[in-house]
């Protein structure tokens, strides 16, 4: 699985990602830090990366779109705080995530559950 983290989360999740053997990379990699919340996910399904952030715009962009594609991970854990944290919480839900994420969904990570939506949805 390949994975675009947004500026909301901490660049050190793509490290982390990367040491765990997935292939990430952080928007600021990309020089895209101050890409508008369109601009991200377009740039995921070209490369085929699944979004990963903190900012709910992303759901409703898809829905717009009605997309198929790209799916997105959403962390919506006050909880959640640093780094280590977010990939913990991920790389624990990945093995039964992993099939709706390449099938095109939205994850949602809120007080430590985890609530899936396939692609396509409406607005």
């Amino acid at each position: 699985m390949r994975f675009l983290i947004d500026n909301p989360l901490p660049p050190p999740l793509a490290d982390l990602l990367l040491t765990a053997g997935y292939d990430a990379a952080h928007v600021r990699a990309y020089g895209m830090h101050a890409a508008s919340d369109e601009e991200i996910p377009a740039r995921a399904p070209s490369e085929d990366r699944i979004v990963v952030s903190a900012d709910t715009d992303f759901g409703a962009i898809l829905a717009a779109q009605e997309a198929d594609r790209a799916s997105f991970i959403l962390f919506r854990d006050p909880n959640l705080l640093v780094a280590h944290d977010f990939f913990n919480m991920l790389l624990s839900a990945l093995p039964v995530l992993g099939p709706d994420l390449k099938a095109g969904c939205v994850a949602v990570f809120r007080n430590h559950r985890l609530r899936v939506r396939k692609l396509p949805f409406s607005a």
